[in-house]
């Protein structure tokens, strides 16, 4: 899987939720499809689809999710990579997972994660915290523990301030964390990035909002040595264009 190449291998993340809910719309409130007694909604969200331009190679990157279930418990299936124009995907994941509420705004999440990119191909298990935090910040933290024994963390959260109600301004942030070091997949040990992101669409309707952004990417410790010997920059800024929308 990690000789995934051509022009459409960004919609990657959008074919995979697309296979698994072909038939999924999204209303105002979101469409409940009862079965007997259990009422089951759905949902196809694509938060991110945007080229990012920044000096040197610019990149397509997607981040995507689909869920079904009920208020307590729910089947996700997310995705999100990056694939600089013209190259494989430099980052291609999917994660399937169950989640179960655990109080009027936290779910508790388990399952599985799978990489295509970076090589060499990884499967993790996943144990993740995603709700809304004080003063409406949406927030997830993630464990992951890979098929080779690597333990490794993500802590992002993002929030969105009302400009106008079509105008919405996004910032986010995300931390990446390793307790140990995967030298061929460009890891190190301990804090390994930083992205700081701030983005600001335009909702034309409900389901679609084009965006424009920043984004600050810094890896830090073993993991910008890692990035300098293969001839990388430990930091990037991009400037990005994008879309937001349901399907």
């Amino acid at each position: 899987m990690d000789s995934i190449e051509g022009s459409d291998a960004a919609r990657l993340g959008l074919a995979a939720c697309a296979a698994v809910l072909p038939a999924l719309t999204l209303v105002e409130p979101v469409r409940a499809a009862e079965t007997g007694h259990l009422h089951l909604f759905h949902a196809l969200q694509v938060e991110q689809l945007e080229q990012r331009i920044r000096n040197g190679a610019n990149a397509v990157a997607w981040e995507a999710h689909a869920w079904i279930g009920t208020d307590d418990h729910k089947a996700w299936l997310e995705t999100k990579g990056e694939k600089p124009n013209g190259e494989r995907p430099e980052q291609a994941e999917f994660q399937l997972l169950y989640s179960r509420r655990i109080s009027d705004y936290f779910d508790g999440r388990v399952g599985i994660r799978y990489d295509v990119a970076p090589s060499p191909d990884r499967g993790f298990a996943v144990l993740s915290l995603h709700g809304l935090a004080p003063y409406w910040f949406e927030v997830d933290a993630s464990a992951f523990l890979s098929d080779e024994g690597e333990l490794s963390a993500r802590i992002s959260a993002e929030y969105e301030l009302l400009i106008t109600q079509q105008l919405i301004l996004q910032p986010s942030a995300e931390v990446d964390l390793a307790a140990q070091s995967v030298r061929e997949r460009g890891i190190g040990s301990g804090l390994g990035a930083v992205e700081l992101g701030l983005r600001l669409r335009y909702e034309l309707v409900r389901k679609v909002a084009p965006y424009v952004g920043i984004l600050w990417e810094r890896k830090f410790g073993d993991t910008a040595d890692l990035a300098r010997e293969e001839g990388e920059d430990a930091d990037d800024l991009s400037f990005l264009v994008g879309i937001r929308f349901f399907l």
